[in-house]
C-alpha cells in the first residue's frame, strides 16, 4: 500500500505541475530544480492574460477543494502572500459536487444507530449547500422542529489525509531543492493548516463553540445562534435548528435606503465587538455567507467551525495600542506589541519605530470619533509582515476578521463609522477590568500564586542544593552569530598549517640541497631538493592569491 500511495502522489504532484503550467507558473518548478516533475516536451508557455492572483486562485480552484482551504489559509498570512494574490485568495469559494443522498442516508444511521426515517418526520434528499468536507440537508424533528444536518462526505477524512501527505511532500521538495531562503516555514504553514482542516473534521468542535455562542447571547434578541440538538450529533455528523434569514451576500441593497443598511452594519458590528471585547471568543469566519439577516436588527450566525480566542490580556495590550498612536506615544508600541506576543528583535525595534511614526502620523491628534480602529490594526498587523515579525496566531484570526467586517460593512454603507460602535464595548472592557470586583478576584489569584510559591519554594531550594552538592549542575551557553568568526579562524588557523608546512619543506629541501653528493642533480644541486622547492613555490603561491583574494593582508 505504501508504494501504491507513492505512485499515485507522484502521479498527482504530476498534474499539479501541468496545471501550474497551464495558469503560467511553470517557471517556479525551474527556478527550484524541480524540472523533472514538468511534462517532457513542452515548453514553459508564458503566463495568459490577466493578473497573478487571479492565476493563483483559478489554479487553485482547478486543482480541488483541499487546495481551495489552502489557499484559503493563505489569505490569512498577510506574512507569506503578497497584497495583490492576498486579494483573489479571498474570492475563493468551495464549489464541490454534493454526493448522492443514499450516502448521507448511510452516514446518519451508522453514526446516529438509527434509520433516518425513525430519526427524523421528514428529510429532504437535496442538500441545500456543499462543501469539500460536507453537505447540508434538511430536516424535520420528531417534534416538528426545523434542523439542517450537516453530513461528512464518506472519504473526507482519507482524503483529507491524503491531501495532507502530499502537502507536505511539495514542501520538503521546495525547502530540499530551493536555492532560495524563506522568511517563513513551508513545513510550519502545512502543519497550521492540517491542524485547522482536523478540527473542521470534527463535528463536535464545531458543536461545542455553538453552543458556547449561544450562552454568550442569551437573552440578546439581535444575535440569534441556532440550537445544537447534541444526541442528534457526532463527529461527522451535526444537528442545529435551521436558522431563517437571508446571506448579507444575498441582499438586495438597492431596494434598501442607507438607514436600513446602516443598521444591519451596526447590528453585525455590535455582534463582533461583543464576542472580542467582551467575551474573548470570536467568530473566525464572518464571511457574508455565514451571517444571515432576519431584519434591521436581527441577525443569526452559522459555520462555528472557526473560532477565535483573545485573553483579558491580550484585549488589555489591544485597547492600550490604540491609544497610544492616538496619543502620538510610539515609542512604547514595540512593548505593547511584546506583550500581544509579537517576537520582537531588539535590532528591529528602532526601524519599527521610525516606519510607524510616518505610518500613523495621519492619526496623531484625531478625537476618538474619528479614529478607524480597523485601519490602525490593519496599519499595525501590515507593518509587522514588512518587517518579517512573527505574529502569534490568534492575532492572524483576528485581523482576517476585521478585514472581512470591514468589507461588509463598506459594502452595506460606506459612511459607517466602526468607532461610533468599538468604543462602548471598549469603554465596557476597560471599567470592568478595574472594577472593584475584579481588582478584588485578581487580587486573590496572585496572592494563591505568591501562597503557592512560597510553599514550593524550600522543596527546589533544598532540591537545587541536592544538585550542587552532587555536582550535576550544568550551565549551558547559547552562542549568537559566532558561526562567522569560527569560520574566519578556521581559515586562518588552515593558512597557519600550510604556511609552517611550507617552512618545513623548503628547510629540508635545503639540508638536501647542501649536504646530498649522491643520487640525481641537475646544475649541481639535488633533484629531490629542486622537487621540493617547486611544491614549495606552487603551495607558497597559492597561499598569498588567497589572501589577496580575500582582501585581508
Amino acid at each position: 500500500m505504501p508504494i501504491i500511495r507513492s505512485v499515485r502522489n507522484v502521479d498527482r504532484m504530476r498534474h499539479i505541475a501541468e496545471v501550474a503550467v497551464k495558469h503560467g507558473f511553470g517557471y517556479l518548478f525551474e527556478r527550484h530544480n524541480l524540472r523533472s516533475l514538468l511534462p517532457r516536451g513542452r515548453k514553459t508557455p508564458r503566463r495568459p492574460p490577466g493578473s497573478r492572483g487571479e492565476h493563483i486562485r483559478k489554479m487553485l480552484e482547478e486543482l480541488g477543494p483541499t487546495f481551495v482551504k489552502f489557499g484559503q489559509l493563505l489569505s490569512t498570512r498577510p506574512d507569506v502572500v503578497p497584497a495583490d494574490i492576498l486579494i483573489e485568495l479571498r474570492r475563493l469559494q468551495d464549489e464541490v459536487r454534493v454526493f448522492p443522498a443514499e450516502l448521507a442516508r448511510k452516514v446518519i444511521e451508522a453514526e446516529l444507530g438509527l434509520s433516518v426515517q425513525q430519526l427524523f418526520l421528514e428529510f429532504d434528499d437535496v442538500p441545500l449547500a456543499a462543501a469539500s468536507i460536507g453537505q447540508v440537508h434538511r430536516a424535520v424533528m420528531p417534534n416538528g422542529a426545523l434542523v439542517i444536518i450537516k453530513v461528512q462526505r464518506p472519504e473526507a477524512e482519507k482524503q483529507v489525509q491524503s491531501d495532507i501527505e502530499l502537502l507536505y511532500q511539495i514542501a520538503h521538495l521546495v525547502v530540499d531543492h530551493s536555492r532560495h531562503e524563506f522568511f517563513f516555514d513551508p513545513v510550519g504553514l502545512v502543519d497550521q493548516f492540517a491542524r485547522g482542516i482536523r478540527n473542521e473534521l470534527d463535528y463536535r468542535i464545531e458543536a461545542r463553540n455553538a453552543e458556547r455562542f449561544g450562552r454568550y447571547f442569551a437573552g440578546d434578541e439581535t444575535v440569534i445562534i441556532p440550537r445544537i440538538y447534541k444526541q442528534y450529533s457526532t463527529t461527522r455528523v451535526l444537528t442545529m435548528e435551521l436558522a431563517e434569514g437571508t446571506q448579507v451576500s444575498d441582499l438586495d441593497l438597492e431596494s434598501m435606503d442607507m438607514a436600513e443598511r446602516k443598521g444591519i452594519a451596526t447590528t453585525i458590528a455590535k455582534a463582533w465587538f461583543e464576542q472580542i471585547f467582551i467575551h474573548g471568543f470570536f467568530h473566525g469566519d464572518p464571511h457574508p455567507a455565514n451571517i444571515l439577516v432576519i431584519d434591521e436588527n436581527t441577525i443569526a450566525l452559522v459555520d462555528f467551525g472557526i473560532a477565535g480566542r483573545l485573553s483579558e490580556k491580550d484585549r488589555y495590550s489591544i485597547i492600550n495600542l490604540f491609544l497610544d498612536v492616538m496619543n502620538e506615544r510610539i515609542d512604547r508600541v514595540p512593548r505593547r506589541l511584546a506583550a500581544l506576543g509579537v517576537e520582537f528583535p531588539k535590532e528591529k525595534e528602532a526601524e519599527f519605530v521610525l516606519e510607524a511614526r510616518d505610518m500613523f502620523a495621519k492619526y496623531f491628534g484625531a478625537t476618538l470619533g474619528e479614529l478607524d480602529p480597523v485601519s490602525v490594526f490593519q496599519d499595525i498587523i501590515g507593518a509587522i509582515y514588512r518587517l518579517k515579525l512573527k505574529l502569534p496566531t490568534q492575532y492572524l484570526q483576528l485581523d482576517r476578521a476585521m478585514a472581512t467586517l470591514e468589507g461588509i460593512g463598506t459594502q452595506l454603507c460606506p459612511q459607517f463609522n466602526v468607532f461610533e460602535v468599538v468604543e462602548p464595548y471598549a469603554r465596557k472592557f476597560m471599567v470592568k477590568r478595574y472594577s472593584p470586583e475584579t481588582l478584588a478576584a485578581r487580587g486573590s489569584e496572585e496572592f494563591r500564586n505568591l501562597a503557592g510559591m512560597m510553599v514550593d519554594f524550600p522543596g527546589q531550594l533544598h532540591d537545587t542544593l541536592e544538585l550542587v552538592r552532587k555536582g550535576e549542575v550544568r550551565v549551558n551557553f547559547v552562542h549568537r552569530n559566532l558561526e562567522d568568526v569560527m569560520r574566519r579562524l578556521t581559515i586562518m588557523t588552515n593558512r597557519l598549517v600550510v604556511a609552517i608546512m611550507l617552512a618545513a619543506v623548503i628547510l629540508g629541501s635545503s639540508i638536501v640541497g647542501l649536504f646530498a653528493t649522491e643520487g640525481p642533480q641537475l646544475m649541481g644541486i639535488s633533484v629531490f631538493a629542486l622537487f621540493g622547492y617547486l611544491i614549495s613555490a606552487f603551495f607558497g603561491l597559492w597561499l598569498v592569491v588567497g589572501i589577496f583574494r580575500s582582501g585581508r593582508l
